[in-house]
């Protein structure tokens, strides 16, 4: 049984109902799942998981939220290297392009992105909670 991590952190809610999605997709498959804030979670905990989820929202100029998520994940970075891992959030302006940094950022670690990524434009619609539950099949090892 795989372990599988969601770790996410929401201003508004709308992320927080992606990393559930996700949670509910991995244990669909079979995982063993832990949703964590940001606030509790941290780069030690990476090697307790076979697979991560990371959820955060576009915030400012698009990037990561920076009092919470930003310091907890950039912990988390040097554990990267050959992790599965997935990334989702949701936006309310801009065109996705803190999720293609935040992607640049995890390829340079050295990360495995077990699938696409999922953005939404604010709350997460049919389309984008059926993604996310196709994330958490994917972290658990199931391809679609």
């Amino acid at each position: 049984m795989s372990k599988i991590a969601v770790v996410y952190w929401s201003g508004t809610g709308n992320t927080e109902q992606m990393a559930q999605k996700v949670a509910e997709g991995a244990k669909e498959a079979g995982a063993e799942v832990t949703l964590f804030s940001a606030a509790a979670f941290d780069g030690a905990k990476m090697d307790d998981f076979d697979a991560v989820a990371f959820g955060c929202p576009s915030m400012g100029a698009e990037q990561l939220e920076e009092g919470e998520f930003e310091p907890m994940f950039a912990g988390c970075e040097p554990r990267l290297s050959g992790k599965k891992i997935a990334l989702f959030g949701s936006y309310g302006w801009g065109d996705g392009e803190w999720m293609r940094a935040w992607e640049e950022t995890c390829a340079g670690d050295g990360a495995v992105l077990a699938c696409a990524s999922v953005i939404c434009n604010e709350a997460p619609d049919d389309a984008a909670q059926e993604a996310c539950a196709a994330m958490g099949r994917a972290l658990a090892g199931i391809v679609e």
